[in-house]
């Protein structure tokens, strides 16, 4: 009879730990995450795990992630992360050139190659396979290729369920010596996408003074500061709509212009899934981030719901660390819809050797080398 051993799995650049919840969630066991970001750390420890600590990657050597996880090289089942992607964002200028945070991808490559996993997960931005970012994919490929079969594919996040139009690119390595075929998880949501209306439903109106809600069920929830200017702007703004329903009176100098991006002082519809929620969703001038019903921006609860976070969920530090944290998290839905995806590859594998070998676990051969 075949023991299942635990599948486990260290986190890199874990942030407040979106990724973290989902692969918990669909059966991983998380032995250690860092990342260099202390306030999101301090929420890891105090929703996922305590086995967190703040570190910074470019000095972060494997044989001492492997010490703090307590296993050995080869051991691990999943090694998961997404380095900082905003130098390959569309709203970065120069970023394939001019950001130093991309040059984490590297350190990234460098953990895998240290540690070797039966599985790598890497989650960034669309743009990521793209002109941005594909010199590091390349690089990726060039230093893995070798130990791993490499699968990237471009998400919707909407297509597993989470409120919100958010494309990302993920890569998923599997151990050439392991034999299994991997496949990415099957969309859950694709002609029934979960909308903004539905998300909310049911959330309670935050303190209009600018408190947090008294309901501890419902953290980081309280209405952001908005001038009074702004509150009349948004007045005028129907559900799905932007700027250019701004009376004249009341539009900036570049609202007049053809050019220029639509969405800003823009409200939510109903019916249809949130747009990319960013660090700046407290503030509409910056995008679609007005509520559906309410002449005000989404809350930070609001947007970690829109994220697919659970109603509970604690974020801790300021309100613009809190704001960061949600905005560049890995939606958990995503995170355990790609975890799933990644034991189920390898339950088949092993039922598929049960059938040859009944007394010897696959688990066990593969990560004893």
């Amino acid at each position: 009879m075949v023991v299942e051993m635990a599948f486990t799995c260290i986190e890199t650049f874990c942030g407040a730990g979106g990724l973290g919840a989902g692969l918990k969630k669909s059966g991983f066991k998380l032995l250690w995450a860092f990342d260099k970001n202390e306030q999101a750390v301090t929420t890891y420890k105090n929703n996922i795990s305590t086995k967190a600590s703040v570190e910074d990657a470019a000095k972060l050597k494997p044989e001492i992630l492997l010490k703090l996880a307590g296993i050995n090289k080869r051991e691990l089942v999943l090694l998961s992360g997404g380095p900082p992607c905003q130098g390959f964002s569309r709203q970065k200028r120069g970023g394939e050139n001019g950001d130093k945070r991309n040059r984490l991808v590297v350190k990234y490559i460098r953990l895998v190659q240290g540690i070797e996993p039966l599985f790598f997960l890497l989650e960034n931005v669309d743009t990521f396979k793209k002109k941005r970012g594909k010199a590091y994919l390349d690089l990726l490929k060039t230093g893995l290729e070798n130990l791993y079969e490499i699968h990237v594919k471009e998400i919707n996040c909407a297509d597993y369920g989470v409120p919100q139009l958010r494309k990302r690119t993920v890569v998923v390595g599997v151990r050439k010596d392991l034999g299994i075929e991997y496949k990415f998880p099957t969309p859950t949501h694709t002609n029934n996408w979960v909308t903004v209306g539905q998300a909310l439903k049911g959330i309670p109106e935050p303190p209009d003074d600018g408190s947090e809600h008294p309901n501890p069920n419902y953290p980081n929830h309280c209405v952001p500061k908005v001038t009074n200017i702004n509150l009349e702007r948004i007045s005028y703004v129907p559900q799905g709509s932007g700027r250019k329903c701004l009376p004249r009176r009341l539009q900036l100098p570049c609202h007049k212009k053809k050019t220029g991006w639509p969405d800003v002082y823009g409200r939510m519809a109903t019916d249809k899934p949130a747009p990319t929620i960013t660090g700046g969703f407290d503030n509409f001038t910056r995008g679609r981030f007005a509520h559906p019903y309410h002449n005000r921006p989404i809350t930070a609860r609001e947007a970690a719901i829109l994220q697919s976070f659970d109603n509970n969920y604690k974020f801790f530090g300021n309100k613009g660390q809190v704001r960061q944290q949600i905005g560049n998290a890995v939606p958990p839905l995503l995170g355990r819809a790609l975890g799933k995806s990644i034991i189920d590859a390898i339950r088949l594998k092993m039922k598929q050797q049960e059938e040859i070998a009944p007394v010897t676990s696959f688990l066990e051969v593969a990560i004893g080398g």
